[in-house]
C-alpha cells in the first residue's frame, strides 16, 4: 500500500445485510471509507404504479436525514473511525429525493448528495424528485485528505455531474449504484465502459458499489485515473476493496491538467 494510499471498500450487500458487521469488517481491512449501494434504506425497491396504496406504502417508507437509519452509520462511523456513503431514500415534500450521505469517521455528515439525474420514466424514482447540484468535500483519512464527491447511479452517465465535480477540484467519484453493470441484456457492459472513460476523460478515480444477485449482478469495480481497472467483484454478497494511490493521481492530473478544463 502507497503512504498517500485512499482505501475504499465497496459493499456488495443486500439490504437485509447486518450493517454493523459489514462496516466492522471494512475496519477491519483498514479502509478509509465503505461506500454501500443505491437507496440502501429500502434496498432500492419498486411498487406497482398502478397500486395506490402500495406507492403510498413506498413514500412512508422514506426517511429523515436526522433519523434513525442515518444515526446507526454515523454510531458505527464514530465506533469504527471509518467515514461511509450511506444512501437513502429521504423524506421531503412534495417529493423525496433518492439520496447519499458521506459520514466522516467522526460521525458528522460532511456531504449530503441528491441524485441529480433520476430515473424519472420509470418506477420508483417517477415518485422522487431531482437533485441541483454537485459539490466535493476535502475528507480526512489517515494519510492526509483526499477530495471527494458523489454521483448516485444514473449521474454517472451524463457529463454536467463529472463536470460540476471536477470543476470542484474532485479527485475520487463513489457512485452508489442499483443496475446490472457488466451482464445488462441490451447493452452489456456499457456503463463500466462509461466509467473508465468519465475516469481518463477527466483524470480522477472512481468506484461503484452496486448490488449482488438477485437484485443486480454485483461487480462492483473502482477504476483509476487513466481508465485502468483497479478492481472488481463477482456476483455474490461480499466486499470489494481498491487502493487509490493518491501521489499517482495527482501526478497524473498535473501532467494532464488539459483534460481537467470545463
Amino acid at each position: 500500500m502507497s503512504a498517500k494510499s485512499f482505501r475504499v471498500a465497496l459493499a456488495q450487500v443486500l439490504s437485509d445485510a447486518d450493517i454493523d458487521a459489514v462496516i466492522d469488517s471494512a475496519s477491519d481491512a483498514a479502509a478509509d471509507v465503505i461506500v454501500f449501494p443505491e437507496m440502501f434504506s429500502n434496498g432500492y425497491s419498486k411498487f406497482d404504479p398502478q397500486d395506490a396504496t402500495a406507492r403510498a406504502a413506498w413514500l412512508d417508507g422514506a426517511v429523515d436525514l436526522q433519523g434513525a437509519f442515518i444515526e446507526k452509520f454515523r454510531a458505527a462511523a464514530r465506533r469504527t473511525e471509518i467515514a461511509i456513503v450511506a444512501t437513502f431514500l429521504e423524506k421531503a415534500e412534495p417529493k423525496p429525493f433518492n439520496s447519499a450521505v458521506l459520514i466522516d469517521r467522526n460521525g458528522d455528515i460532511v456531504l449530503h448528495q441528491r441524485k441529480r439525474h433520476i430515473c424519472f420514466f420509470d418506477v420508483p424514482e417517477e415518485a422522487c424528485a431531482p437533485g441541483d447540484s454537485s459539490s466535493v468535500f476535502r475528507l480526512d483519512i489517515r494519510r492526509g485528505q483526499v477530495a471527494v464527491g458523489i454521483m448516485v447511479c444514473m449521474d454517472r452517465e451524463f457529463p454536467d455531474v463529472a463536470s460540476d465535480l471536477v470543476r470542484s477540484g474532485v479527485e475520487v467519484i463513489l457512485v452508489p449504484n442499483s443496475s446490472p453493470l457488466v451482464d445488462d441484456v441490451e447493452v452489456g457492459d456499457i456503463r463500466v465502459a462509461g466509467i473508465r472513460a468519465t475516469a481518463f476523460q477527466s483524470v480522477i478515480g472512481i468506484a461503484v458499489a452496486n448490488y449482488p444477485e438477485p437484485k443486480d449482478d454485483g461487480h462492483s469495480f473502482a477504476v483509476g485515473a487513466s481508465g485502468q481497472m483497479l478492481a472488481m467483484g463477482g456476483k455474490q454478497q461480499g466486499i470489494i476493496y481498491t487502493d487509490f494511490d493518491l501521489d499517482q493521481l495527482r501526478a497524473a492530473q498535473e501532467k494532464e491538467w488539459f483534460r481537467r478544463i470545463r
